[in-house]
């Protein structure tokens, strides 16, 4: 349970990070062999243990808030934006809140240079305004600048969470017609009253659990206690 609400508070934490997705808590099942359970009434019957905890991430778009900034970019459409991690590694992300560095970079929020279909990208004073169409098209009063990369994954589950917003994955492929919006971000996928609702859940969860171990404490006090007495 402690790691249930951990998962939860985290949820609750990042309700306002942009393009921030919830995760869930799993478990997976272990059954024990019918040869071992033989002992157990009935001899057939399986047991079923949890074996181990995961967390799941939702995947599910969040909303799409209107910022006026033209640096900030909103995904419409299936796929993740490419950033470039320190070590040269790319890493993937559907948080757009994208700014100039102090050298004219555009990067994320944490500071990571987006990727372009050539690269990282600079703006210059002689750039201007800076519009991005639907497809990723960068365009200033110097011309076409570059398209921002957009890729997805045949399966976003099997991708590895790395930071709040960022993830890694393999096989990467374009994304041939992205829907991209300028002056805009994607909230948060994570609802306040859903995660509220499995706090409490979990909350009486473990109280319950609680009160069960303490009453077999005491069961086990008194029964101590009344061997004790038989043999004295």
């Amino acid at each position: 349970m402690r790691n249930h609400l951990d998962v939860i508070a985290n949820n609750m934490a990042n309700l306002n990070t942009s393009g921030f997705k919830s995760q869930n808590l799993h478990f997976t099942e272990y059954l024990m062999p019918i040869a071992e359970g033989s002992a157990f009434e009935p001899a057939d019957q399986t047991i079923s243990y949890v074996d181990m905890f995961t967390t799941r991430t939702d995947f599910t778009p969040g909303s799409i808030k209107t910022t006026g900034n033209d640096f900030d970019l909103a995904l419409n459409s299936d796929g993740f934006f490419v950033v470039q991690m320190p070590d040269g590694t790319e890493a993937y992300t559907r948080s757009g809140t994208f700014h100039l560095d102090d050298t004219g970079q555009l990067v994320t929020a944490g500071g990571e240079p987006v990727m372009t279909e050539g690269g990282p990208i600079t703006f210059s004073v002689e750039d201007g305004g800076v519009q991005i169409t639907e497809d990723g098209t960068i365009a200033t009063e110097l011309g076409i600048r570059g398209k921002i990369r957009v890729v997805d994954f045949e399966d976003v589950r099997e991708l590895e969470k790395i930071g709040d917003t960022l993830f890694k994955g393999e096989d990467a492929e374009p994304v041939l017609a992205p829907r991209m919006v300028q002056g805009a971000f994607e909230n948060s996928n994570v609802y306040g009253v859903t995660e509220v609702t499995r706090l409490v859940e979990v909350t009486r969860a473990y109280n319950a659990t609680s009160k069960v171990v303490k009453d077999l404490d005491e069961l086990r006090q008194q029964a101590i206690s009344t061997l004790g007495r038989f043999q004295a």
